[in-house]
């Protein structure tokens, strides 16, 4: 038993689960949406194009979250306009758009003399953050949080009905942007921690998690939030105790997660619904 409390003990283990703990309730609540409105691949775009904007962000002297956002937006916004202004759908103009960045931004990492460490960047440092990172996290994820909740009624609408939310009064595309926004600082917000590659598991995982569990959206928040929370302090720990990647852990937990999920949901599951198919006796 001591030895399984033994990482409470230590500061930077306390700060990793609490930061980590932040970020997957975030990330859990925006994955909700993105589940619903059909925007995976969108967190994994804008995951991939903040790449360059670091980078940009590194060499100007600015702080990199902000270089970061502007990247991660540009991307959102250019995929909408390409989309808008050709006949490719929008999963193929994000695949053309993000890779591009991606490789933009790796060619202008390695011509970039700096002190940053690339595997950092892709796979994120949760056991290094320092005490400003924490404050930044706890003040911007619980932000985004916030908002995105206060307007889960107006998001949803959104997702699943624009053209009745344009009936309704309410501004469908300032609240689609709004949502990209969110969803480009959620990511920011996130790179310190688990990386631009792995943030990609964090946004997708919980909520289709939860959308296994429930066909109600604020049971779905629960859900998600409690299953990315409980998947990330369970990963930091496991990686505590076999010396193994952090963010590769808390992954594999949530991915455990969906797959057990995926058989034994009481309400979507594949058991489940053998159990309703099966002859009655």
């Amino acid at each position: 038993m001591a030895n399984l409390l033994e990482p409470f003990q230590f500061t930077f283990m306390q700060d990793a689960l609490l930061v980590g703990s932040v970020i997957a309730a975030m990330c859990a609540v925006l994955s909700c949406f993105l589940i619903l409105k059909g925007w995976s691949l969108m967190g994994d775009a804008i995951s991939h194009a903040v790449l360059p904007g670091i980078v940009l962000a590194y060499i100007a002297g600015i702080p990199l979250s902000v270089g970061a956002f502007a990247s991660g937006f540009f991307c959102a916004i250019g995929t909408g306009f390409i989309k808008q202004n050709s006949r490719l759908k929008e999963d193929t103009v994000m695949g053309v758009v993000f890779t591009g960045l991606f490789a933009f931004g790796l060619v202008l990492f390695s011509q970039t003399d700096s002190e940053m460490h690339l595997d950092h960047i892709l796979f994120g440092n949760i056991l290094g953050i320092t005490q400003t990172q924490r404050t930044e996290t706890f003040i911007l994820g619980g932000g985004i949080m916030l908002i995105t909740l206060l307007l889960r009624r107006d998001l949803l609408l959104v997702c699943f009905d624009p053209a009745q939310a344009r009936v309704l009064g309410l501004r469908a595309g300032f609240l689609n942007y709004l949502l990209l926004a969110l969803l480009s600082l959620g990511i920011v917000v996130s790179l310190k921690a688990v990386g631009i590659i792995l943030v990609i598991a964090m946004l997708i995982t919980p909520g289709c998690i939860a959308y296994l569990w429930t066909e109600r959206f604020d049971k779905m928040l629960v859900i998600a939030i409690v299953s990315a929370v409980f998947s990330t302090m369970l990963g930091i720990l496991i990686s505590y105790h076999i010396a193994g990647s952090t963010s590769a852990c808390i992954v594999l937990v949530q991915t455990l997660s969906f797959v057990s999920s995926l058989f034994f949901a009481p309400k979507h599951g594949i058991m489940a619904k053998r159990k309703l198919g099966s002859p009655q006796n």
